[in-house]
């Protein structure tokens, strides 16, 4: 396998993974509270990121920067995997895959050091909302359901905690193990007391629900976030994110397959429009951000003067 093949793989490996945590979480909900489940899914990681930081050579200390984001960071994740495990568990999971794809258009127009985005940008934005409009529906036009809008806040915040990380980490020397290691210890001590009362009910679960447990912590979030980390530094933005953009496709795959879900013409539109809109919205902002760095550039090698 080439690198270039190899380096694919590992991100469409990535998509998968995260195209499958909604059935895991969802799943782990029926057999434990939500609070519950989501300190067990920090535990489980910051364990897993401490004892890779043991294993590796070099310096094992955290930076200043290293701790300022990541705790800033750890808040924002921790806000948003309780509102999408909340939302998770009253939806079903092909819907919550494809409403959380949401954060693709939505990280743009809460960047402020984006600038002004072209029209066909809010257009993409449109037919996304359009697109949930009609998931929300079902089988026919009634009020949204909880989960639905709960899945809706996580992307709103998701978009957010996305555009924080650009302005925490962008141009500084942050280590991800190093700062996913925080953001982990962070959640873990944040839902620790909401989790307390369900510990016991912890210790009795069986082994499908642990399985589903590490799964969540080791596979869909720390190797995923490594894995993306490793994968995108050896290939191009834009290719990284129309890989890791088909996350949805995986979450209604799994919904649909494991989950036994099943779609009606209605929310079987609202899904094809979605993915629809947020591939369109996709390609439309990084070719108005190549433009504008060609245009930077070619403004910088113009001589002065004229």
């Amino acid at each position: 396998m080439t690198d270039v093949r190899r380096t694919d793989a590992v991100l469409l490996l990535v998509a998968v993974v995260w195209g499958s945590s909604y059935l895991s979480a969802q799943t782990a909900t029926f057999a434990l509270p939500v609070l519950t489940v989501l300190f067990a899914r920090y535990a489980l990681s910051a364990l897993a990121c401490l004892g890779l930081v043991a294993a590796r050579r070099g310096p094992r200390r955290w930076t200043r920067d290293e701790l300022r984001a990541g705790l800033a960071l750890g808040v924002t994740q921790a806000a948003v995997l309780v509102v999408e495990t909340y939302g998770v568990a009253h939806t079903s999971a092909a819907n919550a895959g494809l409403i959380i794809s949401l954060t693709i258009v939505l990280t743009p127009l809460l960047d402020r050091s984006r600038g002004t985005l072209p029209a066909a940008y809010f257009a993409a934005a449109g037919v996304c909302v359009l697109a949930v409009g009609l998931l929300m529906s079902g089988n026919g036009f009634h009020s949204p359901r909880l989960g639905d809008l709960l899945m809706l806040a996580a992307a709103v915040i998701r978009a957010g905690h996305v555009a924080l990380v650009g302005k925490l980490i962008g141009g500084r020397d942050v280590r991800p193990l190093h700062l996913t290691t925080v953001q982990a210890l962070l959640g873990a001590c944040l839902f620790l007391p909401g989790a307390a009362t369900g510990l016991p009910e912890l210790s009795r679960a069986g082994a499908a629900t642990w399985t589903q447990l590490v799964y969540l912590a080791l596979f869909c979030s720390v190797f995923a976030f490594l894995a993306q980390t490793w994968a995108v530094q050896r290939t191009s933005a834009s290719r990284a994110s129309l890989l890791l953009g088909t996350e949805p496709v995986w979450a209604v795959a799994a919904g649909i397959t494991l989950g036994g879900e099943r779609y009606g013409l209605l929310t079987a539109v609202g899904a094809a429009l979605l993915v629809a809109g947020t591939y369109w919205g996709q390609s439309v902002e990084r070719a108005d951000r190549r433009r504008r760095v060609e245009s930077r550039d070619l403004r910088l090698a113009s001589p002065v003067g004229g």
